[in-house]
């Protein structure tokens, strides 16, 4: 067998079923694999940031890597700020880049890049392999390196001559070495911290935002009259009904200072210091107060659910249920704001939901209004970088496996980046509600002008401005074969997101705001 069906037959050995592509010249022996191997899904992306962010939204839900195929550099390069993006979710990807023929790159042909270099800056582990007989070999290390824990992004570049001759060999999967073991010591010292002082934050991230971590993180609070709160941002939060109403710590650095405040200890579970995501002239960089005493119960390495078991077995925490969320909003009327959107949203999403968010700035205060929504999974934009939030629904609903509605709450800027997800959205019929939250500009950057000290005039308003001509996600949807209808009261929106859930395949609703 040539290189490239050792690929697909070790990829499917090794547990990866799923392969997000948009293919290229270099990538056509994998492609004709894939026809001849069955077994592997396959879904198009019609541009490569599509591809790598449907990837990352796959392994949010599955927790199992899917492959991507990317085309020599510049595809890859077209993908890296959603793999930047699951990177930060701590995600695992595998990546299959094709490239230039060993023997034909030494005469630089417009398509030769420095992929290893591009792949390098967001993966944690990044192979060429240039022989048909390595192809399955380097495969296989490929998944084991993703699977690694938290999660990780792994490139594979193949170039032609690697896939198209013969020799390939198959490769069994390789085993997954355990996350690291918890300290012990870290246990003892935490514990000893929630015993001795009342000003303590558990600051959770990773595993530990999820139903057991925040159920064993409620049982500690409870206990030593800690408080709790999440990272702003974080891959996946278990969210609604049954959950405690978990907030975050706020993205305004004045917000988040005060919010921090009173803690003089901050046990990190999964989590790092809280910083700005920016910088801001005469205003400190950090959200947390002089003197704050941090202590590590688990890094992202290690399992922050077990190290929270253990520290409720240290601490002989009772068993504690959830509070009372109180009864579920009621769907609003009227003119939108950021507040009726998320009542709205709490009282009409269905049971079981996923919440993609790339709302921005509209979104930020969407947690407080939603504590009483149904049981649900929220998604973050992990690393701040727009242009995720419809790709990674996507993903979510194939790593579902099309049993859950995926609600994208999406700012209409962001989602100009990766548009073309409807489309796939549409092929695969995947259960996606669309909300563009459409208020005809960058509205963050309308904020962030302001806070670098900036007075407005005509020509930056102008940059920051998305009318003249106003976008019309009507139309755009549709012609990607997604339906869609306009809403500007919280009347129509409701419907329509009603009216959404009850189909099988996609619908968007554009909110003017």
């Amino acid at each position: 067998m040539n290189g490239a069906r050792s690929l697909v037959e070790t990829l499917l050995k090794s547990g990866v079923d799923t392969c997000f592509a948009n293919p290229g010249t270099s990538e056509m022996h994998f492609v004709a694999a894939l026809d001849q191997v069955p077994g592997m899904h396959c879904v198009l992306g019609l541009q490569e940031n599509v591809v790598t962010g449907m990837a990352d939204g796959y392994w949010r839900m599955a927790r199992k890597p899917a492959c991507t195929l990317l085309h020599c550099g510049p595809g890859l390069g077209n993908g890296w700020t959603n793999l930047h993006n699951a990177r930060r979710a701590r995600s695992g990807i595998v990546n299959i880049v094709g490239d230039q023929a060993t023997y034909h790159r030494p005469h630089d042909p417009p398509l030769t890049a420095d992929t290893e270099g591009i792949a390098r800056a967001v993966s944690a582990w990044t192979r060429t392999t240039t022989r048909a007989a390595d192809v399955g070999r380097d495969a296989a290390e490929a998944v084991r390196a993703a699977r690694m824990h938290p999660g990780q992004v792994a490139t594979l570049v193949l170039p032609s001559d690697a896939s198209w001759d013969e020799g390939g060999v198959v490769a069994g999967q390789l085993a997954v070495p355990a996350p690291q073991p918890v300290d012990s010591h870290a246990i003892d010292t935490v514990a000893r911290v929630l015993r001795e002082h009342r000003n303590v934050l558990i600051l959770l991230a990773c595993e530990a935002v999820g139903d057991e971590g925040q159920a064993l993180a409620w049982r500690i609070a409870q206990a030593t009259g800690a408080k709790l709160m999440a990272e702003f941002v974080n891959a996946r939060v278990a969210r609604g009904r049954g959950r405690i109403p978990l907030t975050r710590v706020p993205y305004k650095g004045e917000l988040a200072r005060e919010a921090l405040a009173p803690y003089g200890h901050i046990v990190l579970v999964g989590a790092k210091p809280p910083v700005g995501f920016f910088a801001y002239p005469g205003q400190p960089n950090v959200h947390y107060a002089p003197g704050t005493q941090f202590h590590v119960l688990s890094r992202p390495e290690q399992d922050g659910v077990q190290a929270l078991r253990m520290l409720a077995d240290a601490l002989h925490a009772p068993q504690a249920d959830a509070p009372d969320a109180g009864p579920r909003p009621e769907a609003t009327t009227g003119e939108p704001t950021p507040e009726k959107l998320a009542l709205t949203l709490a009282a009409v999403m269905p049971d079981n939901a996923i919440v993609s968010d790339e709302s921005v700035s509209y979104g930020r205060d969407f947690y407080r209004h939603t504590h009483a929504a149904p049981a649900h999974d929220w998604l973050h934009l992990a690393g701040g970088a727009i242009g995720d939030g419809m790709p990674v629904a996507t993903g979510a609903a194939l790593g579902a496996r099309k049993q859950r509605r995926v609600i994208s709450m999406q700012a209409d800027g962001a989602g100009m980046y990766t548009v073309q997800s409807l489309w796939t959205q549409a092929r695969e019929r995947l259960p996606c509600t669309t909300v563009v939250i459409s208020n005809r500009k960058y509205s963050i950057l309308v904020g962030e002008y302001a806070g670098v000290g900036a007075k407005p005039g005509a020509t930056a308003m102008n940059m920051l401005d998305l009318g003249n001509p106003d976008l019309d996600w009507v139309k755009l949807a549709g012609g990607m074969g997604v339906e869609a209808a306009r809403a500007t009261t919280m009347e129509q929106c409701a419907d329509l997101m009603r009216t959404s859930f009850a189909r099988e395949g996609p619908f968007l609703v554009e909110l003017v705001v």
